[in-house]
């Protein structure tokens, strides 16, 4: 499988809320994640990134992907992913439920070793999609 594809099928796992019993195949077993979001703060690995958003779409149910690229840069190692997420606070959460609506715009970075995700960056305004779901 190449990164392209493996890229592909962890972003289809994670982003379904598979969590990391999805993901990991995909994942070496210590691959790191950051990201520069507050809500995203405390995640150090990609296995905690994948529960958080296996979490959120327990709360943001009706959640969706729409994907715009994938690109992989073969000289460096790394795929990047670019989507606009879709989601409804309908049920739990940080507060009762607001039925209000955010679309917030993300990218993956995933760098590769041995054809398995090693880390992931995601680049994410945390603060727009808050403040649009009314959590801000």
């Amino acid at each position: 499988m190449s990164d392209l594809a493996i890229a592909k099928a962890f972003f289809e796992a994670c982003e379904g809320g598979g969590g990391w019993a999805r993901c990991a195949p995909y994942c070496t077993p210590d691959a790191g994640f950051t990201a520069q979001a507050a809500a995203l703060a405390e995640l150090r690995t990609l296995a905690q990134y994948a529960d958080w958003m296996q979490g959120l779409l327990g709360v943001l149910t009706d959640g969706r992907y729409d994907l715009h690229a994938f690109a992989e840069d073969t000289a460096r190692g790394q795929v990047m992913a670019c989507a606009t997420f879709t989601g409804t606070h309908l049920a739990g959460g940080p507060v009762p439920p607001t039925g209000r609506t955010t679309r917030t715009h993300y990218v993956y970075v995933m760098r590769f070793r041995d054809g398995r995700i090693m880390h992931m960056t995601k680049i994410w305004n945390d603060g727009h999609a808050l403040k649009e779901l009314g959590w801000a």
